[in-house]
């Protein structure tokens, strides 16, 4: 995924988090975001099934309750992250 269409993802997630007019649920299903910085980025409730993040940086991010199921997280780094009710069925954790 493109880091422009990733920013986008998250602007209006942020604002569906919000409450705010305009926003969307961050739908990410089966998305390439291998080596993506996704640092402190609030994903609450995103879906995230089946998506590609091979060393994604995912340092203090926020996963509460998100969609997991089937990603693949190898070498991913989790330091810090909320993954508070994050479902992780089937999900590769290697070296995570």
């Amino acid at each position: 995924m493109k880091v422009d269409d990733l920013k986008g993802i998250l602007s209006l997630h942020a604002k569906w988090l919000a409450g705010e007019p305009g926003g969307a649920r961050a739908d990410m299903t089966n998305a390439d975001l291998s080596d993506a910085d996704l640092r402190l980025e609030n994903l609450t409730r995103a879906k995230l099934s089946g998506a590609m993040m091979i060393g994604a940086d995912l340092n203090g991010a926020n996963l509460t309750n998100a969609d997991l199921n089937g990603a693949n997280l190898t070498f991913a780094n989790l330091s810090g992250a909320k993954l508070i009710r994050a479902m992780l069925i089937k999900a590769t954790l290697i070296k995570a």
